[in-house]
């Protein structure tokens, strides 16, 4: 018995350490697993991501950005424009901030509509595609989306309201860019990790956890260790999304609004954000009440054997 007893020491020390590599390895993987995750059904996902930007279109520093842009593409055009008619005729043109604060006006009042909102998804998914397009096939040239039909509205509108000028705004394909021409080599490899790790990462997580908890043997204290390592990583997660937010918004240029900056990155991070307040919660949860629970059951077993005993012993007095 003593023999049975020396070889199955080893063994359980052998899978108490076991356990708990695969435990840490869960848990240390579980963030991770939640970002690949991220990067493939939702920011690699185009579907996904425009019903993610849609709520934007409502959003007033949205709508005050996308009006400045689109107005200086068509004042753009229309200087152009200018400046070959004023070669031919030899005649100036409109004053062009009169032209532009018409312009802008417009601009801005059609962002008000569900017209734009449509224009709005149709250009996300536009740019999302052109995007997903230059990191998969190495295309290094620069990504933009077609401003034609947002100009074209403006121009119908107005004229509708007899604005002079206005027959002379250009509706023409006109870019936009959002990611400038330069190599995205590194882009293109980060995002194939996040695609790849998107399948085999969670997975890898919860074997490890379920393979972890079998093999220990105090299991209920191998539950409470492995619910505050997932709650950890989940706070370690919140923190790193904090941070980058800070580092986004702090190298804008100057002329990129920090609220929409802001806005689009809380966007793109709130299924992120939420799940990962979830794990924290659910972590905090199980940690702190498996104690608790074995504390309440120790007493009640006792209370159980007390009551049991009980009867024997009046038996036992009996003569």
């Amino acid at each position: 018995m003593l023999g049975g007893m020396s070889r199955m020491r080893p063994w359980a020390m052998l899978r108490n350490v076991l356990s708990a590599v695969l435990l840490t390895a869960a848990c240390a993987l579980a963030p991770l697993a939640s970002l690949s995750l991220w990067a493939r059904y939702e920011i690699g996902d185009t579907d996904a991501y425009v019903a993610t930007m849609a709520p934007l279109a409502s959003y007033d520093p949205v709508q005050n950005d996308v009006a400045t842009a689109v107005t200086e593409a068509i004042m753009t055009r229309v200087d152009q424009q200018e400046e070959r008619s004023a070669g031919d005729t030899g005649g100036p043109g409109p004053p062009r901030h009169s032209v532009e604060a018409f312009v802008h006006d417009a601009v801005r009042s059609f962002t008000g509509t569900r017209t734009f909102r449509t224009a709005w998804n149709a250009a996300n998914r536009a740019t999302h595609q052109a995007v997903l397009r230059a990191l998969r096939t190495g295309d290094d040239g620069k990504v933009g989306f077609d401003i034609a039909p947002i100009s074209a509205h403006v121009k119908a509108q107005l004229m509708a309201d007899s604005v002079p000028f206005a027959k002379r705004i250009p509706v023409e394909h006109t870019d936009v860019t959002v990611l400038p021409a330069h190599d995205h080599t590194m882009s293109r490899k980060g995002f194939h990790v996040l695609q790849v790790t998107g399948v085999w990462l969670p997975a890898a997580s919860v074997a490890c956890a379920v393979l972890g908890l079998l093999l220990a043997l105090r299991r209920r204290r191998a539950v409470v260790a492995t619910a505050a390592g997932l709650a950890l990583g989940a706070g370690v997660l919140l923190a790193a999304i904090a941070i980058g937010r800070d580092l986004a918004l702090g190298d804008l240029p100057s002329d990129v609004s920090r609220a929409s900056a802001g806005a689009v990155y809380d966007a793109l991070t709130r299924t992120l954000r939420i799940t990962s307040w979830a794990v924290l919660g659910t972590g905090a949860v199980v940690a702190l009440l498996t104690p608790l629970a074995r504390q309440a059951r120790v007493p009640a077993a006792g209370s159980r054997r007390e009551a049991q005993g009980a009867p024997a012993e009046t038996a036992s007095r009996r003569p």
